[in-house]
């Protein structure tokens, strides 16, 4: 069951960051789990809250990318594919504009190889590729090197866990988790990087380092549950907001630890 007031409340928080935009029906918003109406929703809502900005759909098939062009995407996140993934991708991109996903196993992902990915970003309508793999910097390190064959293709981290050097291997925008909560933290990460600001990027990344490894860790899928306990923390949800029915049970020692990662990364 979606709350949602608190997903309202939350949208108006959100379209006050300074963000280009959000992901929404996405793997780790519990997409697929969602009815028609519920996806229907959700993304209407969030057309609404943020004019103006990109959305981007998360879609498993032709069905979510109509669903999701219908209700004002503006792009698609594609769920991974074991099968005829480079087909799969060009029929996604029919319509609406695609960024591929490289997601870790343990979350449903698929380990794609170099031909595959190639064959991937060389197909049109893709716009780039979203890396998330928990733990790899070498599988990061061999993607980055791979997109120098398609330079006109973005590369976006999806790595919470080690955000600020995704970003000097050659990320260049990035559509996180994390990115729910504490921010504008994250977007002064970017700026201070785009900026040359060494001083700065560096004790934004060991911050953002801190805060995620209390929200993304073992069991990975509670980070849900995580997310939601530091929008609490920051006031933006209500405290009773933050279940997650598809997601595993954490105990309430955990939550206790989340706020208090967020007080710390506060008083920066």
């Amino acid at each position: 069951m979606i709350d949602f007031a608190a997903q309202r409340a939350y949208a108006t928080w959100m379209a006050r960051q300074p963000i280009a935009g959000v992901a929404v029906w996405a793997h780790t918003g519990r997409g697929p789990h969602l009815s028609d109406d519920q996806r229907r929703i959700v993304l209407e809502e969030w057309r609404a809250a943020l004019p103006g900005k990109v959305i981007v759909a998360g879609a498993n098939g032709p069905t979510m990318a109509r669903d999701a062009k219908r209700g004002g995407a503006d792009a698609l996140l594609a769920f991974p594919t074991q099968e005829n993934a480079v087909v799969y991708h060009d029929e996604l991109s029919q319509e609406l504009p695609v960024i591929a996903f490289y997601l870790y196993e343990a979350a449903g992902g698929v380990s794609y190889d170099d031909k595959t990915l190639h064959g991937i970003l060389a197909l049109p309508g893709i716009v780039g590729i979203k890396v998330a793999t928990l733990d790899s910097v070498m599988t990061f390190q061999r993607i980055a090197a791979l997109m120098r064959d398609h330079p006109d293709k973005l590369l976006i981290t999806g790595e919470d866990r080690f955000l600020g050097q995704s970003l000097t291997m050659g990320a260049r925008a990035a559509l996180i988790g994390m990115g729910a909560a504490l921010t504008d933290i994250q977007a002064d990460l970017l700026r201070t990087f785009s900026n040359g600001d060494t001083n700065a990027f560096q004790r934004l990344s060991t911050l953002l380092d801190a805060f995620s490894q209390v929200t993304f860790t073992e069991p990975m899928e509670g980070y849900i549950r995580r997310m939601l306990w530091a929008l609490a923390a920051e006031g933006v949800i209500p405290d009773d907001a933050c279940d997650d029915p598809w997601g595993p049970p954490l105990p309430a020692a955990e939550r206790e630890t989340v706020r208090r990662a967020v007080r710390e990364a506060r008083v920066r």
